[in-house]
């Protein structure tokens, strides 16, 4: 028993002079700036205007999924020969997910993207066409300025469907 009360209090006596040994480490040397930017190699860059911050998207509250419906039968009605009819394809050629920030007046002020397809990339690029050719969106209303997130489905031809209007999809 007195063999183990030593080993316990030989353990804490070690770790706590291991633990104090950075009090009296001497201050070390700010890191050498980075070549590119001046400033130090390892600090942490400051939000500015080149850099992005996070963006907030909309919860999915009931009126928010109903202004889905209403920008998605409005991009339909814009693009009525490029909307894929009947039942997509088992294997549709992209699926795009796009975050549009729309103003308090339906204006197209932005589009991001949470999902595009690493094997055509062309396709996000004509989404985006086609929404800022779209613009305005519907009147958001009550929900003023919010971001729009959609799912396309997009056809090797070209057609798509909205994953809010979609038909569905075949089996085979």
């Amino acid at each position: 028993m007195k063999t183990t009360l030593s080993f316990k209090a030989a353990l804490l006596a070690a770790a706590l002079s291991l633990s104090a040994c950075s009090i009296f480490k001497p201050e070390a040397a700010p890191p050498a700036p980075s070549r590119d930017t001046g400033k130090p190699a390892d600090e942490v860059p400051t939000p500015s205007a080149e850099i992005p911050g996070v963006r907030l998207i909309t919860p999915q509250t009931p009126a928010v999924r109903a202004y889905r419906k209403l920008g998605a039968r409005h991009i339909y009605d814009a693009y009525p020969k490029r909307i894929y009819k009947g039942k997509i394809p088992p294997l549709v050629y992209a699926v795009v997910v796009t975050e549009t920030d729309v103003d308090a007046n339906g204006r197209v002020t932005d589009v991001h993207f949470s999902r595009t397809p690493s094997h055509a990339p062309e396709v996000s690029g004509k989404i985006a066409e086609l929404i800022r050719e779209a613009s305005p969106l519907p009147n958001p209303g009550k929900i003023g300025a919010h971001t729009y997130v959609e799912t396309w489905l997009w056809d090797k031809s070209g057609q798509f469907q909205l994953d809010t209007l979609t038909q569905g999809q075949r089996s085979r």
